[in-house]
């Protein structure tokens, strides 16, 4: 755990809810900041024709800072090379394909069931880090990682953890057990499930995963497209310090507000990001359509889906011979659209300007 500058604490943790003063000037200010950027984040998805196409970019972004929080570091490049074959995967890119594939299973369970239980947790959790279960054997404590120092001692025993999680899963599920903004909710689910640390590994990318599953299930969001971890990346001594606060001192308030100012930004650097996207989709379709007669709103999807594109995308999406897809994808090599390269047996299609758009997100 990166922790730094904090001191162990005795910390017992409490079922919810906790003990906060919800209408406090300073939450319900950054709260309605916070609330209208998410609204507008929300509204500017929606005039993207297909916003699943964000899915698959942003969540493997997503996937890249999750990872990077914990020391688990992969490039641009190798991770949407991977995206696309998985068979010239590095171990810390399959990593961030993993939790990509996370997001999106934690997806599927909210729409279809618009519940969170533990055993979808544990379902997420096992895509994230495989074969680290729910811990059964004491002895897990959070350190320093400088000094080794012990700062955190989690629930030891299986009982109490499960009993927590049961708390916790009601906490997310049913509304009229604490009956506050769902906004506010949502940093104190990440501070319990943080706090219970269940399993033996992956908590983390687990818990911040959380996050964004929560405000879809709560219908603040469509698909999940706003992610913490970059802000989290950029202010992390102060993410550990104050999740560390309120352990130590019942520092709910500034815990509270130090994330849904982090909504806040958060929402409005991806509406730039979205915004960028959509006009780099409108270029393209405006400059397809009027100079090849391949155009269609599939060949935009597969070209916006992933910043690499092979041939056998547009086989398969749009139905085209191998031949054909190749000459497609080779005309908007040559008009500059696609860059081609060649790596190992596999010639690749590189949207560059989609991928400068995520690189500098």
């Amino acid at each position: 755990m990166n922790e730094s500058n904090i001191h162990h604490s005795s910390f017992i943790i409490e079922n919810l809810p906790p003990k906060i003063d919800s209408e406090s000037v300073t939450i319900l200010k950054q709260l309605n900041r916070a609330s209208r950027a998410l609204g507008q984040l929300k509204g500017e998805v929606s005039k993207i024709p297909n916003s699943q196409i964000l899915l698959d970019t942003l969540t493997l972004q997503e996937a890249k800072d999750s990872n990077e929080i914990e020391n688990i570091v992969t490039t641009d490049d190798e991770m949407y090379q991977a995206s696309i074959d998985e068979t010239v995967a590095s171990v810390t890119a399959k990593e961030a394909l993993n939790y990509s594939k996370a997001i999106k299973l934690g997806l599927e369970i909210v729409r279809n069931k618009g519940l969170l239980t533990v055993n979808d947790i544990k379902r997420i959790q096992e895509l994230i880090s495989p074969n680290h279960p729910i811990r059964k054997i004491p002895g897990t404590v959070l350190k320093n990682p400088k000094t080794q120092e012990v700062v955190y001692t989690p629930p030891q025993h299986y009982y109490e953890i499960q009993s927590l999680l049961d708390n916790l899963e009601r906490y997310i599920n049913v509304p009229d057990f604490h009956d506050i903004d769902a906004l506010i909710k949502m940093p104190i689910i990440h501070f319990q499930f943080e706090s219970i640390h269940p399993f033996l590994d992956g908590n983390g990318r687990t818990g911040r995963l959380l996050n964004i599953l929560y405000l879809v299930q709560q219908g603040l969001l469509d698909i999940p497209v706003l992610y913490l971890s970059s802000y989290i990346i950029k202010n992390k001594s102060d993410y550990y310090r104050l999740l560390q606060e309120v352990r130590t001192k019942g520092s709910w308030e500034e815990w509270i507000v130090w994330m849904l100012k982090g909504v806040e930004l958060t929402a409005k650097e991806t509406i730039v990001v979205v915004n960028k996207i959509k006009l780099l989709m409108d270029d393209y379709k405006k400059e397809i359509r009027s100079n090849y007669s391949f155009y269609s709103h599939d060949l935009i999807n597969i070209l916006f889906k992933h910043p690499y594109s092979k041939i056998s995308f547009l086989e398969k999406e749009l139905r085209v011979h191998r031949h054909t897809a190749t000459l497609y994808l080779n005309e908007l090599a040559k008009a500059k659209m696609l860059t081609k390269v060649k790596i190992g047996r596999s010639n690749y299609y590189i949207n560059e300007p989609l991928l400068k758009i995520l690189k500098e997100r």
